[in-house]
């Protein structure tokens, strides 16, 4: 299951609405739900036809999404990568998750975004985020950040 566009647009419009909000992408997905979640993904080629920022209003207003105070972004002290680059690292790590598994795509993503590693990646000061994808997933599978 690799370059699935539906996956890539939906993890890029979690990160949209985490970084719009200020909320950890985790909280996100919890408070999207899964429905939402599968709606997004299934739907994901008519949503991307609108600018990312119509299609996240609409959502964190049907799902009544709240301002936080996790603000990654500004924590950042070096060059912060865009919501696209940080959907394409969630995609990969749940595409190689997922595996043959195309049936549980949105359990594997809920599974993926509510983990420990949902911390590593957000956080932008590491370089985590821009290893590899073959990194990111050994990491994933041994719960930890390897050496």
């Amino acid at each position: 299951m690799k370059n699935n566009n539906n996956l890539f647009y939906t993890c890029s419009l979690i990160e949209y609405i985490g970084r719009e909000r200020k909320l950890k992408r985790s909280e996100v997905v919890k408070l999207l739900g899964k429905k939402t979640i599968a709606r997004i993904y299934d739907y994901a080629d008519v949503f991307h036809c609108e600018p990312i920022a119509k299609t996240a209003d609409e959502f964190i207003t049907d799902c009544h999404i709240p301002i936080c105070d996790y603000d990654n972004v500004a924590d950042c002290r070096y060059t912060v990568p865009d919501y696209w680059t940080m959907g394409e690292v969630y995609e990969r790590l749940i595409e190689d998750v997922c595996g043959d598994d195309y049936d549980h795509v949105v359990d594997r993503l809920m599974e993926v975004y509510t983990s420990w590693i949902d911390a590593v990646l957000c956080n932008y000061n590491t370089d985590v985020y821009y290893q590899s994808r073959e990194y990111i997933y050994e990491c994933y599978k041994e719960g930890q950040i390897c050496a």
